[in-house]
Parts: C-alpha cells; structure tokens; sequence
C-alpha cells in the first residue's frame, strides 16, 4: 500500500500498519501536547452510539466516540483521525473540547512513528489487541 497524505492534517499520513490495517503515521517530528487532527463524523445520540458501537465491536472495529452526556461522534465515516490504531502504551491521547475532538500528542513523537491512543473499550477482553507494547493486555 502506498503512502496517502492527510487532506485534514499537514503533520500525518497514511500507510499500511504492523497493528491493523492502514494506520496514521508522522511526516515530522511531533512536540508534545500538540494537537494533531480532529476526530470527526457523524454526530448522534448517545443511545444511537450505543447502538452502533455493538455492531461495530462485533466486527473488531472501533469508531463511536462519547463526546458528552447526550452526544456521540461515529468516525465510520468520518476523517483519517478513524484509522489511528490502539495501543496500550500509546503515544497519543484524546481530549474534547468546545465540542470537538482532538487527538493531541502524549509525548514527543518522532519522523514515521505510528500514532496510537488508547481505546478503552468498557467490555476488555473481546477484541484481540495486536499493538505489540512492552506491556500488552494481550485484549481489548
């Protein structure tokens, strides 16, 4: 697979991943705390998320994000920030704010290093995790 340029993101591409599929990679070296790309998609109830979030963990993937009490963002179809991968030593986070979500940097991140957050699914163990961390729970 060759290597696609972000439309949403001057800092990322995507490329074929060792953990799943295509996953996000950096152009550049990447400060800590900087914010990188938007999570965006479809925004829906919260019990539709929850809906569609069964559905999606039944296939492996993982695309509903709670934004808040009432408000879900399914990424399914959403931007590129929808293919950074789980890792259980990530080296990217989440963070909401003024309604958004953002994937920001947990740390420095180097040239070609691919971001990773973690996922936190509710229900560990039903999904393999394939992140190869030093520390892997081996499921999410």
């Amino acid at each position: 697979m060759t290597r696609r340029l972000s439309i949403q993101s001057p800092l990322i591409c995507i490329e074929r991943s060792n953990i799943h599929g295509r996953g996000v990679f950096s152009l550049c070296n990447i400060a800590k705390d900087t914010k990188i790309i938007e999570y965006t998609g479809e925004k829906i109830t919260s019990k539709e998320g929850d809906r569609r979030h069964q559905l999606q963990e039944r296939k492996g993937v993982f695309y509903v994000f709670k934004l808040n009490q009432k408000w879900d963002i399914d990424g399914s179809k959403g931007g590129d920030a929808r293919l950074i991968n789980h890792s259980c030593n990530p080296n990217c986070e989440y963070m909401i704010t003024q309604g958004k979500i953002w994937i920001r940097a947990l740390r420095n991140i180097r040239t070609g290093e691919e971001l990773t957050y973690n996922y936190f699914v509710t229900e560990q163990g039903r999904n393999p995790c394939k992140c190869g961390a030093k520390h892997c729970k081996g499921a999410m």
